[in-house]
């Protein structure tokens, strides 16, 4: 039996970490990038300097993440700005190794202080590592955060609990439109 748990659970995280193919640009994205970056300043106002000065950013609407015992990931799909336009999708990939358990979900925002910090994140191997942290974002809250080797990470909860002691990263990819 937990054989088969163990089994189900690799999976899961591998079918996180292939995606359908899409042939071109769906109209439908502008607005749902439009949306998510609508959610982000809604829920977000401190960041209203960093939608103001960085040169790009990264939304991802949402994330999903999960693990159980030793082994977790998490996956999700979002847009890519710069300098305000929307110039692709990316997707994000996350992998947890230590104790946990449970599920969540959650949106994240990358922004790029400039155009070189974008640049190598649009070269498609970009990774974040458990050495730069993300700043969980609440109502009313006022951030003197600044960019850490050219990046600030925020992200907002949404649902889910997870309990978990964990060392991982996340990966992303990059698709020009």
């Amino acid at each position: 039996m937990k054989m088969i748990k163990v089994l189900s659970l690799a999976f899961m995280l591998a079918g996180g970490f292939f995606s359908t193919a899409r042939a071109g640009w769906d109209p439908a994205d502008e607005e749902r990038a439009r949306l998510s970056v609508d959610y982000f300043r809604k829920h977000g106002p401190s960041l209203d300097r960093f939608f103001d000065k960085a040169y790009g950013y990264a939304v991802f609407p949402d994330v999903f993440k999960g693990g159980f015992m030793i082994l977790g990931g998490g996956h999700g799909k979002g847009y890519v700005y710069e300098q305000n336009k929307l110039v692709g999708r990316s997707s994000i990939t996350q992998l947890n190794v230590g104790p946990q358990l449970g599920g969540q979900s959650f949106s994240e925002i990358i922004f790029f202080k400039g155009q070189q910090d974008l640049d190598n994140f649009k070269k498609g191997n970009y990774e974040l590592n458990a050495q730069v942290a993300a700043v969980v974002v609440s109502s009313g809250m006022s951030t003197n955060i600044d960019y850490s080797n050219g990046v600030a990470v925020f992200v907002i909860p949404k649902a889910g609990i997870m309990a978990e002691a964990t060392v991982g990263g996340q990966k992303f990819s990059f698709n020009p439109e």
